[in-house]
Formats: C-alpha cells, structure tokens, sequence
C-alpha cells in the first residue's frame, strides 16, 4: 500500500518555500524543475518559465513533500482545508521548528500542552502553508 505524501501549490515561490522547508525539517530536495527547464518550456508563457513545475523534497525522517507553483492556466487559491501535521519526539524539538515556522507567518495556537501531547500548536508559515505541531508523548 502506497502512503500518503503531500503536495503543495504555491504562488510563484515553490522555490523558496522548498529550500525553506529543506532547511527546518531537514532532508533533501531531490528535484526542483522549472516550466523553463521542463519538456512544455515552448509551451509555456515566457512570464512563467521560472514558474516551478515539479519540486521533490525528501524529509530525513521519511515521507515526501511535493509542490510546485501556479500558472495563468491554473490561477492560484490558496491553501485551504488542510493541515500537515508533524510529530516530533521532544518538546524541545518540536518548539524549536513551531518558531522557525512561525517566523514571518502566523500562529493559529500557541504551543501549549494539550490533553494527547506534551505540547501542540497549530501556525501557518510566510508561505500560506498550514502546520499542526506536536511534541512530546503522544496519546
């Protein structure tokens, strides 16, 4: 049986995001692949080129999380309706990548101890992505 992994569209900054993300939940970015770089580059408008097409990030710990950036094809609505949810072992952990998230976004909830985890809060980074933090044991 396949997991689920995410995938992410973002507004022109897929790249930066990415890297972004690379950085504060570690793994690697495998491919990031601009509509300019790709087989449909003749195809695209050259105001989107450097637009990313496909971006693969595989997370240390396992799992993927894909993404790429909108076109005039596809306008742009937003992220809605979704969370990604992380679960680290620590408090300590999980507090040090909640602030780093929240730098430049938005904090929905405080991290705070909950009734299933040591500590829980809920932000949503600079680049619209919505996060579900948790740390410590987990009931």
């Amino acid at each position: 049986m396949s997991r689920p992994d995410a995938h992410l569209t973002f507004d022109g900054d897929c790249a930066e995001a990415m890297r972004f993300y690379e950085h504060v939940l570690g793994g690697k970015l495998e491919m990031l692949m601009t509509y300019g770089q790709s087989p449909i580059a003749d195809q695209t408008p050259a105001a989107e080129r450097d637009r990313v097409l496909h971006a693969r990030l595989a997370l240390s710990a396992g799992g993927l999380i894909m993404g790429c950036d909108t076109t005039s094809r596809f306008p742009y609505e937003g992220m809605k309706g979704f969370s990604l949810a992380l679960i680290y072992q620590t408090v300590t952990e999980a507090r040090q990548v909640f602030e780093t998230l929240a730098d430049g976004g938005k904090i929905g909830m405080p991290l705070e101890k909950t009734f299933w985890a040591e500590a829980f809060g809920m932000v949503t980074d600079r680049f619209g992505t919505p996060w579900m933090v948790n740390g410590g044991a987990i009931a």
